[in-house]
């Protein structure tokens, strides 16, 4: 077709039209964002020549993609989580915020609910054959290097087969399985006494990884465990750690890794008498680092739609 109509009249006034930009009726910033993103839309289609047929696949493809219910999967894939992360970051160093620990992505699969322990929790519900025990451990730090108390460390992965309890397609995981939260006394540490996760994939048949696939690109993720930090006098901190050793550590499809947040696995005896499985364990020291309220206020908190359960 190869035509440009997107600086006419009648495209232009068909905008705002669509998003009632004129009007001081709805809500304006809405207005604002939906008049951006639709016109780069309708530059888009004039620019690379977009067919009839392409666009309306385009509209099939997110009928499918929120039936998958893929969003938030999708938003890590195509890095949109990665590039928020980036802006933060550059909005600390603009602010002169330096220090504490990297934040990364929190990803689709977090679950609001998880039993809260004092100091210690062994969140490894369901036996897994195919996992080791691992403990994670730390020191929450404020910006003095003081531990922090009553900071609340909230943690969550994967089994050995790569599914998270809440979404598992298996049903075979007990709620709750592999997330629980802590809170920190008086010398700021936490201890999660857990099973070594692997990594997962794209459910196979997925909008997401059918968008990976044209693209040319897999759709797999290293083994990581997540972690939320809260606290009442610090900022909230969103962030994972990578398993040392994991092949895709710099070929995550979500773009997570951080060269600081890949700590080293030890290996260590004495698991029988924590409670694991086995006497030889896996060790991990993640110490956390927050920072400070920015005048008074967690500029950190994320309001985005979660799965919440009861534990």
């Amino acid at each position: 077709m190869n035509v440009k109509v997107f600086d006419s009249k009648e495209v232009q006034d068909l905008l705002k039209a669509a998003t009632n930009i004129g009007s001081d009726a709805g809500n304006a910033r809405a207005k604002q964002i939906t008049h951006r993103l639709l016109g780069d839309l309708f530059k888009a289609i004039d620019d690379l020549d977009m067919t009839p047929d392409e666009i309306w696949a385009g509209v099939n493809y997110f009928n499918k993609l929120g039936k998958d219910g893929e969003v938030a999967l999708l938003a890590a894939g195509l890095g949109l989580e990665k590039y928020l992360d980036i802006r933060m970051d550059a909005a600390d160093r603009e602010a002169d915020i330096h220090g504490g620990t990297p934040r990364t992505i929190e990803g689709p699969l977090y679950v609001a609910g998880a039993p809260m322990r004092d100091g210690v929790s062994k969140i490894d519900i369901d036996p897994d054959a195919d996992a080791g025990p691992l403990v994670i451990r730390g020191t929450v730090t404020g910006p003095d290097g003081k531990p922090v108390a009553g900071a609340v460390v909230e943690c969550w992965h994967a089994n050995s087969k790569g599914f998270y309890s809440h979404f598992d397609p298996t049903g075979a995981q007990s709620e709750f399985n592999l997330r629980g939260a802590i809170k920190t006394g008086a010398n700021g540490t936490y201890e999660f006494r857990t099973m070594m996760p692997v990594g997962y994939g794209c459910p196979p048949h997925g909008a997401t990884q059918q968008l990976l696939d044209v693209l040319a690109r897999h759709g797999n993720r290293p083994a990581h465990v997540h972690f939320f930090v809260s606290s009442d006098k610090h900022r909230k901190l969103t962030t994972q750690i990578n398993i040392e050793g994991d092949p895709l550590i710099w070929d995550d499809f979500a773009y997570a890794t951080r060269e600081d947040l890949i700590p080293h696995v030890i290996e260590k005896t004495g698991g029988t008498a924590l409670g694991l499985k086995d006497d030889a364990y896996k060790e991990i020291e993640f110490n956390i680092a927050l920072t400070s309220l920015v005048q008074g206020t967690d500029n950190q908190l994320v309001n985005r739609l979660r799965v919440a359960a009861t534990a």
